[in-house]
């Protein structure tokens, strides 16, 4: 993450400037007005704070749900702050709250990251004209973040970070009342710093409010990290720039120690199987398409209500009228995004599986597994080992969806064979990526990332991309050299070694040694999408309609998906691909190999078990899965296309 450059000034007047009365609050200028350079310092040094806490928030984290990410969401959050509005210079405070409340909408992730961008975002609305802030125009402003904050929830609860935010502003409020009734000099630290002793208060109130968070022994998570922003505005107050240079983790003020003195998280039952999907997304609407009577603003209550009506729990709706910020928790992730979509464009999609997040902070395990998309992983494997998944992109009729998670892989190909455009895919952008990593390393000491062939996409890259802006040393990124249920079988051992208790060192090994002796082969039964897609000559469709000749691809060791042959056959294409696939299978890996095998079809399910049935009767499977392929083969494949992928079993 990129620190921007600190300026060496107190953001704070020093003790007995002059009041700030009646009088004076007009003047730009007057003593112990906050101004541009003065609050960009001390957010920065805020936001750098929560930073250095998030691994402590994430173990004291759980409300809503204990999915044991609080502190990345915050992190996450201020970091898009932090390298946007704060990392230039502004001399007009107003525009540098603007700046600050909109990257905040923009960069915010899950409920308590959306709730303080929604209090940052109220801020700026009041605030938005003024130069500078005197002690009531502050105050005033910070009451007004809080009502915004609270008014982003559907059903506000006490006991979180909007009881905390509400004592801050009540305390910088009656301060501030003071101030002008009172002929004592104003002491702007001595006013700030009785809001964060109040701030304080209300955080160790947290558990006597909310039953749950008793019953686990910590403060709300969302709301120790309000008050490690106040904190860290605080040091630099009195400490000036060192308060900047935070590297070490702090440590949440509830927690002992022992960082294992008691286990925070509730079992994985307590998440809602029905809402497990922790669901945002970013909705726009062009203002000059507002003001031209083009389009309408975003109106909370009615998207409030959209959402109300797909059963959504936990909402959050962070924003104003031209950017909203969209949170909520659902069953079904593609119907929030179809439901905002009716009110503004949308961006930023992302959904995580809280059910399998709150698994990840219950088991210890050395090495953490993560692949994507593309990889044809059954969900028996990903819920058996809790194998993590980052959904690749896929764009239909102009709409980006999330692969397998906003759109499934059976409504892809319905919405295809529907379609006049040829659907594209993309890879997560790294955003994805680390988002993934940084909450899996916050649980365990190291991450595996199994991803597709980097011969046939960018998606490795961009993992790399991710880890590298991370702790590199702790997340390890493998080249698959494969597609679909090859790589998902790479995938697959890894997260079964790291059940077993295995070191990375070991996954890694046993990943290298496989990778070669992992293969996949596939067939497509109709090349007219290829044709189309531009991927394969337009000569060779009546050349293959002609011959009656079924082609045949395979993964190459250079990790690119090359034809290697053709079948004379149609009716029975599953039986000869099977025939095909086992002697070649037989000649690598030798003729009594046990094996595994993911046998994969595109929107032909009947073929896929022919397949399946066929390839039992030749090799030795200790276990086999039939899946849909994904997107990332069927966007360039088309239907009733086959893969077949095998790798020795290794006990």
């Amino acid at each position: 993450m990129n620190t921007p450059v600190p300026d060496t000034s107190s953001p704070l007047p020093p003790p007995g400037a002059p009041a700030v009365g009646a009088s004076d609050r007009r003047a730009p200028g007057s003593a112990g007005a906050l101004t541009a350079p003065a609050l960009r310092r001390a957010l920065i040094a805020g936001a750098r704070r929560v930073i250095a806490a998030r691994d402590g928030l994430n173990r004291i984290n759980v409300f809503p749900v204990a999915d044991g990410d609080t502190g990345n969401n915050l992190a996450f959050t201020l970091g898009s702050v932090l390298n946007g509005a704060l990392s230039r210079r502004s001399r007009h405070i107003g525009e540098l709250l603007r700046r600050i409340g909109d990257d905040a909408i923009d960069g915010a992730r899950g409920n308590s990251g959306a709730i303080l961008a929604q209090f940052l975002h109220g801020v700026a609305e009041h605030a938005r004209s003024q130069p500078v802030l005197d002690a009531a125009t502050l105050a005033a402003a910070v009451r007004h973040g809080a009502d915004a904050a609270r008014g982003a929830l559907a059903q506000p609860v006490e006991g979180t970070i909007l009881s905390v935010i509400d004592s801050f502003a009540e305390a910088m409020q009656e301060a501030a009342d003071q101030s002008v009734s009172s002929d004592v000099r104003d002491d702007p630290r001595g006013r700030f710093s009785r809001a964060l002793a109040q701030a304080r208060a209300a955080l160790a109130r947290t558990p006597q409010q909310m039953a749950l968070l008793q019953k686990a022994g910590v403060v709300d998570a969302g709301a120790q990290g309000f008050v490690d922003l106040l904190e860290g505005i605080a040091e630099f107050a009195d400490g000036g720039p060192r308060a900047m240079r935070v590297h070490a983790p702090l440590q949440a003020a509830n927690e002992g120690a022992d960082d294992h003195e008691h286990d925070a998280h509730p079992p994985h039952d307590a998440v809602d199987p029905a809402r497990r999907w922790c669901t945002e997304c970013l909705l726009i609407v062009d203002r000059a398409a507002i003001d031209a009577g083009e389009r309408r603003a975003i109106d909370r209550a009615e998207i409030r209500a959209a959402l109300e009506a797909i059963g959504a729990d936990s909402m959050v709706l962070a924003g104003g009228g031209t950017r909203m910020r969209v949170h909520a928790h659902v069953g079904a992730p593609q119907q929030l995004f179809d439901a905002c979509a009716a009110f503004a464009t949308v961006e930023g999609m992302k959904a995580d599986d809280m059910l399998l997040q709150s698994r990840s902070t219950e088991h210890a395990h050395k090495v953490a597994v993560v692949t994507d998309s593309a990889a044809d992983v059954p969900e028996a494997i990903v819920e058996r080992h809790a194998l993590h998944v980052v959904p690749v992109r896929v764009n239909l009729d102009g709409r980006d969806y999330l692969d397998k998670v906003g759109l499934s892989t059976a409504e892809f190909y319905r919405r295809m064979a529907a379609s006049q455009q040829l659907p594209r895919t993309s890879q997560p952008p790294p955003g994805d990526f680390r988002r993934s990593f940084e909450f899996l390393a916050a649980h365990h000491p190291q991450v595996v990332y199994v991803g597709l062939s980097r011969a046939v996409s960018g998606t490795l890259q961009s993992a790399e991309h991710a880890a590298a802006r991370g702790d590199a040393s702790r997340v390890h990124v493998f080249d698959s050299i494969n597609a679909a249920g090859g790589q998902a079988l790479l995938a697959w051992r890894a997260a079964e070694l790291a059940d077993a208790g295995a070191d990375v060192e070991a996954i890694l090994r046993e990943l290298e040694r496989l990778r070669p002796l992992t293969l996949t082969w596939a067939i497509v039964r109709d090349i007219t999408h290829a044709v189309r897609g531009g991927r394969v000559p337009a000569w060779a469709e009546p050349a293959v309609r002609f011959t009656g000749l079924t082609p045949v691809a395979k993964m190459k060791p250079d990790g690119k998906l090359a034809v290697a042959g053709g079948l004379f056959a149609k009716a029975g294409a599953p039986e000869a691909f099977a025939a095909h696939v086992a002697r070649r299978v037989r000649k690598a890996l030798g003729p009594s190999t046990r094996l595994r095998a993911i046998i994969g079809h595109c929107d032909a399910r009947e073929d896929g078990e022919r397949l399946l049935a066929a390839l039992r009767g030749r090799l030795d499977f200790v276990e086999a899965h039939l899946v849909e392929t994904g997107p990332a083969i069927g966007a360039h494949a088309g239907r009733g296309a086959l893969v077949a992928s095998v790798q020795p079993f290794a006990g």
